[in-house]
């Protein structure tokens, strides 16, 4: 019987020894299950030429099919699947659990494995997926961490989770910075990746505990935070830091050394900054760039492009409910700065601050 996971969690808990994804590298590439291994039984190519070839004859279209599977197969036994012992307990699933999940697990079956097929496939899937985002409210407490840009809040949010407090980094699930100067090697997940390892990660949140996330906008980079979990975090009391303008330009020079580094994306993500400031501006952001003033260029980006839009941002949300001022955010500064963000964020739960979790009901994507 297909495996049919009524909520998330069901599929650790399912206790399988491997997930295997057999549909193209492109659909692989877009999203896949956690953990889930991609052993494609067609290629882009070879699905594409399947594809068209089902729309003048489904007969020939199946046959080819059931011929180029069979040889795609073959080569995932010889392969990746050679050291499998027997008593091997895999879950296999394609794009809707049909035709291509159950010809690959009727082989391994044949050769004795415990296989399971996931009911609905990877359209089931991503239907949990959504549910967990757009229908069902955060299950935790959001707090959020807020402040000036530059205050170290990223390395901050590490340091808490490292006392036990409760986090969710979005940035590092959307492997982005959340800025102009943002980008981070690899580049962004699909917006349907992004979502399934959010999904994942709410999930796995104690109600019974507050989960802090950094300030952000609706979008990091490219990728758009779903409307409940943003709802949340507008609605969320915030712990403020308050750093002089100084001590945050230095940190980022440091925070963004690997930019710094390629003098080239440096000189790019500055001139993305024209429109707003000007050419002759830009261009001596770029000269202060290419001559390796990074500290003062950071201090002139501080105040010139984001304090400006900070302060707008944190004129609609009023007053933070708890502010640490900060003087200074080296390596040994962080430790003690994160001990007060904690009893900061602890205070709040004493005092019983709101969290917004009863926003509206935003709508589901189709």
């Amino acid at each position: 019987m297909p495996f049919a996971p009524a909520r998330l969690s069901d599929l650790a808990a399912a206790g399988f020894d491997a997930i295997l994804d057999v549909r193209s590298p492109a659909e692989y590439a877009e999203d896949h299950l956690p953990g889930a291994l991609s052993l494609p039984v067609f290629s882009n190519e070879e699905r594409a030429r399947v594809g068209t070839l089902y729309k003048a004859s489904p007969f020939a279209a199946r046959k080819l099919g059931a011929a180029i599977l069979a040889r795609n197969a073959a080569a995932h036994l010889e392969g990746p699947l050679a050291d499998k012992p027997g008593g091997w307990r895999p879950l296999v699933y394609c794009w809707r659990g049909g035709q291509r999940s159950g010809a690959f697990a009727t082989i391994l079956r044949e050769v004795g494995w415990r296989v399971e097929t996931l009911a609905g496939g990877w359209r089931a899937w991503r239907r949990l997926v959504a549910a967990r985002l757009y229908e069902a409210p955060v299950p935790a407490p959001v707090v959020v961490l807020d402040g000036w840009t530059g205050s170290a809040k990223t390395e901050l949010l590490g340091q808490l989770a490292l006392r036990g407090v409760q986090t969710l980094d979005l940035e590092a699930l959307a492997n982005h910075r959340g800025s102009l100067f943002g980008a981070r090697p690899g580049g962004q997940p699909s917006q349907k990746a992004f979502e399934t390892r959010l999904a994942m990660a709410i999930e796995a949140l104690d109600p019974a505990r507050p989960v802090v996330v950094e300030a952000e906008s609706s979008r990091i980079g490219a990728i758009a935070l779903p409307p409940r979990l943003w709802a949340a975090m507008r609605a969320a009391p915030r712990v403020a830091l308050a750093v002089p303008a100084a001590e945050r330009a230095a940190y980022l020079a440091r925070a963004y050394a690997d930019l710094t580094a390629d003098g080239d994306a440096l000189a790019q993500a500055l001139a993305r900054l024209r429109p707003l400031h000007g050419a002759a501006t830009v261009a001596r952001w770029q000269a202060m760039a290419a001559a390796g003033a990074f500290a003062p260029l950071a201090l002139e980006l501080v105040q010139a492009h984001y304090d400006p839009r900070y302060a707008r941002s944190r004129a609609r949300h009023g007053a933070p409910a708890a502010e640490i001022a900060a003087d200074a955010l080296t390596p040994e500064a962080l430790p003690a700065l994160a001990g007060q963000v904690a009893a900061a964020i602890a205070a709040l739960g004493a005092a019983g601050h709101g969290t917004g979790q009863g926003a509206e009901r935003p709508g589901r994507p189709g």
